[in-house]
């Protein structure tokens, strides 16, 4: 039972890339331990045909095309980037085969109804709703009222980082807090040293900062090396651009979405909770699991769930079986609406504290309170 899919194994995204591989292995691993999939008394065994796809949009569909045409892959499993994700979206409808994506949500998969597309992740424009909500929360350790509050953000010019903006937006209205910085940064940028620049001159009591792995990286060592001192700032892809470990100091006490954390409180049948997952993930690769590698597993899980439900290998009724999908998992919950989007699942958020990615929100899974203001430095 062949799964295919293009993952970035070089290239700007290589380490998201390696996460993935990494996620959808162990997942394979173990539901092979366990004897497989089992349809109409025949045991199947997962494996994965992987392409580079060198994180380029275009060649992710190219090898998403050379998968089904060439190699006759009939299950696909969605590539890293959102631009990759619009690319290939096209790809597998026109072909009539379902792909369950573990990283992105296309915009054009929420505004229309779905054929064949799934999205496990929450949206894009989940990402800082809970960071802004805290800051709501805790709005009196700023010495302000919540609808006092200013931010500034600045989000790279792709199709992830323009749809957190757009929650970002929405956010912001609904909380009744003042977006007094709102910067658009070009894709692959080395320099935000102008964004910076205002963040100084009209100190928002919190900066956003949505990109990549790289984006990640220079922002944290930007904003302390400009003296620019922010209350509360957070950061998309934290974990994998490994920030406790390259950024220690600079990374200290910013705020990071994920999709998942070892500390949720969320069990399903294949790994148990998310504490197990992480602990056979720390077994099997040697670095503890990124929220990457836990939704490239939970895609496989969900895959597989669908095959058994579905007791066929025909694509038409394994994307039947997914679309009725509900499902606990060590991930969180999975249940899908009528465009294909996982309508269950919601972005958490944890801090850096004493090199530790700390849970945060939602509160009932905090692991403490939030550090408000960030220490000075």
């Amino acid at each position: 039972m062949v799964l295919g899919t293009t993952v970035p194994l070089s290239g700007a995204n290589k380490r998201s890339g390696i996460d993935s591989k990494n996620g959808y292995e162990l997942a394979i691993r173990r539901i092979n331990e366990r004897g497989g999939v089992d349809i109409d008394g025949k045991r199947y065994r997962l494996t994965v045909r992987y392409y580079d796809d060198s994180s380029d949009p275009l060649r992710a569909q190219e090898l998403t095309d050379r998968l089904i045409r060439k190699d006759g892959v009939k299950f696909i499993l969605g590539p890293y980037h959102a631009g990759q994700n619009r690319a290939v979206l096209t790809t597998v409808e026109r072909n009539r085969l379902p792909m369950i994506d573990a990283h992105s949500v296309a915009r054009e998969q929420e505004s229309r109804r779905n054929n064949y597309a799934f999205a496990i992740a929450a949206s894009p424009d989940q990402y800082f709703t809970s960071a802004l909500e805290i800051a709501a929360a805790f709005s009196k350790k700023l010495g302000k009222a919540a609808n006092d509050l200013r931010i500034g953000m600045a989000t790279q010019d792709d199709a992830f980082s323009r749809q957190v903006r757009a929650g970002v937006l929405s956010d912001v209205r609904r909380l009744g807090i003042a977006c007094i910085i709102d910067d658009q940064l070009p894709e692959n940028f080395a320099d935000m040293s102008a964004t910076l620049d205002k963040v100084k001159a009209l100190k928002p009591d919190m900066f956003l900062v949505s990109g990549h792995e790289s984006t990640a990286m220079s922002a944290v060592s930007q904003i302390e090396e400009s003296g620019a001192s922010v209350p509360m700032v957070a950061v998309t892809h934290c974990q994998t651009a490994r920030l406790t470990q390259a950024k220690p100091k600079s990374s200290a006490f910013v705020f990071c979405p994920v999709q998942w954390d070892r500390a949720a409180q969320h069990e399903g049948d294949l790994f148990g909770t998310g504490e197990n997952f992480a602990r056979l993930f720390e077994k099997a690769y040697g670095y503890e699991p990124s929220s990457v590698s836990a939704q490239a597993a939970a895609a496989v899980y969900v895959f597989a769930d669908a095959f058994a439900r579905a007791q066929s290998l025909e694509p038409e009724k394994v994307r039947d079986a997914i679309s009725a999908t509900d499902l606990q998992t060590f991930f969180g919950p999975v249940k899908f609406n009528a465009q294909g989007v996982n309508s269950e699942k919601s972005v958490m958020l944890t801090q850096i504290i004493d090199g530790e990615y700390v849970l945060v929100a939602p509160g009932n899974w905090a692991g403490r309170d939030p550090v408000i203001p960030r220490p000075s430095r």
